[in-house]
């Protein structure tokens, strides 16, 4: 059982940039696949990054390359999204969400997550 509590939402202006973090509880964080999610009103959840569990491997949603950057610390339970020269169209709620070793195929890096943090919203202004 993971629980994942997102933080470092916030306002922001166009080309400024946020740090959010994600922290578990758990002993057994670096089992897990992380994954950055984000969901903007009325569209669908879409992943924007996600890392496997030992940093190995990342992923990034073609909208957010050369911007965001996921990170992990499993000393910390702690995985971290960078987001440099935010738009508007990067506002949305931001979700971490994790997946088991056994369920997180890096070749779907959108699958396979059964737990999730509550959200934090981003808002950018342009």
């Amino acid at each position: 059982q993971v629980q994942l509590v997102e933080s470092g939402g916030g306002l922001v202006h166009a080309g400024g940039s946020l740090r959010l973090s994600c922290a578990a509880s758990g002993r057994t964080f670096n089992s897990y696949a992380v994954g950055w999610f984000r969901q903007a009103p009325g569209m669908e959840r879409e992943l924007v990054a996600a890392i496997s569990r030992n940093d190995y491997m990342t992923y990034y949603a073609d909208s957010v390359k050369g911007r965001f950057t996921i990170s992990r610390d499993n000393a910390k339970n702690t995985v971290y999204l960078q987001m440099n020269s935010l738009k508007s169209e990067d506002t949305a709620v931001y979700y971490c969400a994790a997946a088991d070793r056994s369920r997180w195929n890096p070749l779907a890096p959108n699958r396979g997550y059964d737990y999730w943090g509550q959200g934090t919203q981003v808002t950018v202004s342009s």
